[in-house]
């Protein structure tokens, strides 16, 4: 006996012996559709499922099947479904969505923000190291490690001059000025460094001045004067600043 899924169409095999008169209720396999099927009457000619007349002919291997394939179903009458049983059947098999918050998006947030913290305190110390400088002199020579003028704030030099004479035969250059504290809090005062350039701005020479004082008090100068004997010729100029550490 043949059964057809009024669903999927899927065919089954099934032992006829198994339907009363009154036919029973079936669960298709493949989509899990439920009908009742009657038992074939073996009276009715016209039957769909009759055997055809054996025909004696060559044995032929059997052809992949194609199409429905003929499978055993699963006979047993309905039993009735709890709907709320039901939804938690589906609820619990449908996969949870992983939350936005997992861990390792706290690390990449964490390491993001650490970064950019990082990237505005060296834009605040290149951008205002004049003034970080000015409020710790000794930061002076980390960025000169680093490549970076920071002239301390509130030291002005001033009345810079330069005069050649001869003395004992030898030309003797004389570099002097004033170093004068423009803020209204106490300074150190760095060494000064002077040298000499030629027309096309080389460096000849250079060499440092050590201050009269190492400390000016708001609004005080102090005077520096330096000589040099025998100035390198070709010197046509000169540059005058605060030295850098290590200069």
């Amino acid at each position: 006996m043949i059964l057809t899924c009024p669903a999927c169409t899927t065919r089954y095999e099934v032992d006829a012996a198994k339907f009363p008169a009154a036919g029973r209720n079936v669960r298709c396999v493949k989509c899990s559709h439920v009908w009742h099927a009657m038992p074939e009457s073996e009276e009715d000619p016209d039957s769909i499922f009759a055997a055809p007349e054996p025909v004696a002919r060559q044995p032929e291997p059997e052809p992949t099947p194609r199409g429905p394939q003929i499978r055993t179903p699963e006979i047993r009458d309905p039993e009735p479904q709890d709907d709320d049983a039901a939804g938690h059947d589906q609820a619990s098999a449908a996969p949870k969505a992983e939350p936005w918050y997992t861990k390792k998006t706290f690390v990449t947030a964490g390491w993001g923000a650490l970064g950019v913290f990082v990237l505005l305190i060296g834009i605040v110390g290149v951008g205002f190291r004049h003034t970080v400088v000015d409020l710790w002199p000794k930061s002076a020579s980390l960025y000169s490690h680093l490549g970076l003028k920071a002239a301390q704030a509130g030291l002005k030099l001033a009345e810079t001059r330069t005069r050649e004479a001869a003395q004992n035969g030898q030309v003797v250059l004389t570099v002097s000025g004033a170093v004068t504290n423009v803020t209204d809090r106490e300074l150190p005062v760095p060494q000064i460094r002077v040298g000499l350039v030629d027309r096309d701005k080389r460096e000849l020479y250079h060499w440092t001045v050590a201050p009269h004082v190492l400390v000016l008090k708001p609004g005080q100068s102090t005077q520096f004067e330096t000589r040099l004997s025998n100035p390198p010729q070709g010197a046509s100029n000169y540059e005058i600043r605060f030295a850098k550490a290590g200069e």
